[in-house]
């Protein structure tokens, strides 16, 4: 394909889930039909359909671009040069923040992530893998360092994982946050919490 054509369907795209994921926002999922957002972009339902066959593909994309997000914040705190017990404890921080920032209580957001989980399972349980598979090499990191005990990496870090679901699922974060709680100050102590049943005594 010619790199120029091959440019201006990526940014076609971009602009169709830009638009499609605005409006999810405003109208609800349910409520927004393809031709809303062919409308929105001043383009026919049938150009909608040439780079996505559905609604849910719409969604389904907009999810990965999301999870996509998540991962290279996750990976620039596993690379970064801190002890292993700061950079898990910041990991779980970016997580939070991003699902805070994006998804905060609201019915018509709650709605596009229940589409997202609905449509797009496969790419969050690999995802999740992924989350899980940058906990263990940190904690793999703590245990060369010699600052975590000779544990199981991998068992470790699925059991740290469900502990802190409520920190990295953005229903829950949105649950919380209308609430009104101090999310980043129970993450904090929730991850701490963790690292002591791990953390040799001196």
């Amino acid at each position: 394909m010619n790199p120029y054509l091959k440019t201006k369907a990526d940014d076609t795209r971009a602009r169709i889930m830009q638009t499609a994921e605005a409006l999810f926002r405003r109208m609800g999922y349910t409520k927004t039909a393809v031709a809303d957002i062919a409308a929105e972009l001043r383009m026919s339902p049938a150009n909608i359909y040439r780079f996505f066959d559905s609604k849910n593909a719409i969604v389904d994309a907009i999810c990965q671009r999301c999870l996509l997000e998540v991962e290279e914040k996750v990976w620039a705190v596993a690379r970064s040069k801190a002890p292993a017990a700061d950079r898990l404890e910041k990991l779980i921080l970016e997580v939070l923040a991003y699902h805070k920032e994006n998804f905060v209580a609201d019915q018509h957001v709650a709605e596009l992530v229940m589409a997202a989980i609905e449509n797009s399972w496969d790419a969050i349980k690999a995802h999740k893998g992924v989350i899980h598979h940058v906990v263990e090499l940190v904690l793999r990191d703590g245990i060369d360092a010699g600052e975590f005990d000779l544990v199981d990496p991998r068992e470790t870090a699925e059991l740290m994982m469900r502990s802190l679901i409520t920190f990295c699922h953005p229903l829950l974060v949105s649950e919380r946050v209308e609430e009104g709680e101090d999310v980043e100050a129970q993450a904090r102590a929730s991850v701490r919490f963790l690292l002591r049943a791990i953390t040799p005594r001196r």
